[in-house]
């Protein structure tokens, strides 16, 4: 079981877990110990989080986010697959503790007098600068 909060837990029977073997440098040992994780949590069917979090948490989760609605985690960084298991865990768990905070409502404001002026001012000078472009009279 895999705590998020006081009030959320995952089950084990809501992940799975596969090991393959690491990519990167490792020696001899890189190419018969399958060391790397892949968790992957069915978080769209999951009855642990409510909808909301479940939305924020596909919106964090970005291309690790399945068709299907699973949520795919990897790990290689370490040559232990007991850590690499720790760590996998633990980002899965700071994924789901950042989606369950609500995103703060923006408040709209309005620009000050001063920035509009600046604005302006800024515009009406670039403005002057395009307007002495063009082809020169030999006349004058």
């Amino acid at each position: 079981m895999l705590y998020i909060n006081d009030d959320i837990a995952i089950q084990d029977w809501e992940l799975t877990e596969s090991f393959m073997r690491a990519s990167g440098p490792g020696g001899q040992n890189v190419n018969k110990v399958s060391s790397a994780v892949e968790l992957r949590f069915e978080a769209a069917t999951s009855p642990s989080l409510p909808q909301p979090v479940k939305n924020r948490l596909r919106r964090l989760a970005g291309r690790r986010w399945t068709t299907e609605g699973a949520l795919v985690l990897q790990c290689d960084e370490t040559r232990s697959q007991a850590r690499n298991r720790e760590i996998v865990r633990e980002r899965l768990a700071e994924l789901i503790r950042q989606a369950l905070t609500p995103p703060k409502r923006r408040i709209a404001t309005r620009p000050t007098l001063g920035s509009k002026k600046r604005r302006l001012k800024a515009k009406k000078v670039r403005g002057e600068v395009k307007a002495m472009r063009g082809k020169v009279d030999p006349d004058t």
